[in-house]
């Protein structure tokens, strides 16, 4: 591997485990990562929906035995959001449009993150949890679909602050609820990259394994622990400062 290949590897290990102890599986933060190295557009959102499946799928498995994951609750959103994934991710993007896109998309993750953090300082048992309304649930999967296609993401950095905000969920189921949500979702935009010709870099299985590592040590934290404030707020000052490389440079 090359030095940059080398210290992607070496960052996707810390995000996966910093993503994945709250339901997230990651692409935001490959996305930021590979943006300030300067890979290729063509070559960031295949190689992010394909670190976000391993990792979403450890992150399901175990979710899933701790009994974190409602299945109907994260019906809705899956059933509308996995087609305009699939279909959105065939949708070929110009260069500059993907920075503009995408640098928009990392400040949003970054003020959902802040927001989310700051929801981690109230109690949980202070709320009593909403039923989830369908027809609303399929109208924000949807646009997150789109917008995970489009960008190369999951779409958890969306979903679970509208979960949390909602009262649709608590911390920790809300984060079972993403991690499916995002597996599913960058398994279908995946297929539509692939059907559209979309390649991956020689050093993707090297940035596999260390996801994984990191995915089974931030799911233990996840599962154990309520995920900490503070490295919410860290994952949203890196997302700005690589937003901001792509929106002014």
């Amino acid at each position: 591997m090359s030095t940059p290949e080398i210290y992607l590897a070496l960052i996707f290990f810390v995000v996966a485990i910093l993503y994945s102890s709250v339901g997230h599986a990651g692409a935001s933060g490959y996305l930021a990562a590979m943006a300030l190295l300067g890979f290729a557009p063509e070559q960031m959102r295949p190689t992010a929906l394909a670190l976000n499946i391993l990792v979403g799928s450890i992150g399901l498995l175990r979710f899933y035995r701790a009994g974190l994951i409602d299945i109907k609750k994260v019906l809705p959103f899956v059933l509308a959001s996995a087609p305009c994934a699939f279909v959105a991710a065939k949708f070929p993007i110009a260069k500059q449009h993907y920075s503009l896109l995408l640098g928009l998309f990392l400040v949003f993750a970054a003020l959902a993150i802040f927001k989310t953090a700051l929801a981690l300082s109230r109690k949980e048992d202070e709320y009593a949890l909403q039923p989830v309304s369908w027809p609303l649930a399929a109208v924000i999967g949807a646009v997150i679909g789109v917008m995970s296609g489009l960008t190369g993401t999951g779409g958890a950095i969306f979903l679970t602050p509208v979960l949390l905000i909602a009262h649709w969920a608590h911390t920790r189921e809300a984060s079972g609820i993403s991690v499916t949500f995002v597996f599913i979702n960058s398994v279908t935009a995946l297929a539509g990259l692939r059907l559209g010709g979309a390649t991956f870099p020689d050093a993707l299985p090297y940035w596999l394994v260390a996801v994984a590592a990191g995915a089974i040590i931030g799911t233990q934290l996840g599962i154990k622990l309520l995920p900490a404030r503070d490295l919410r707020y860290a994952l949203g000052i890196v997302l700005l400062i690589a937003a901001g490389k792509l929106l002014f440079t």
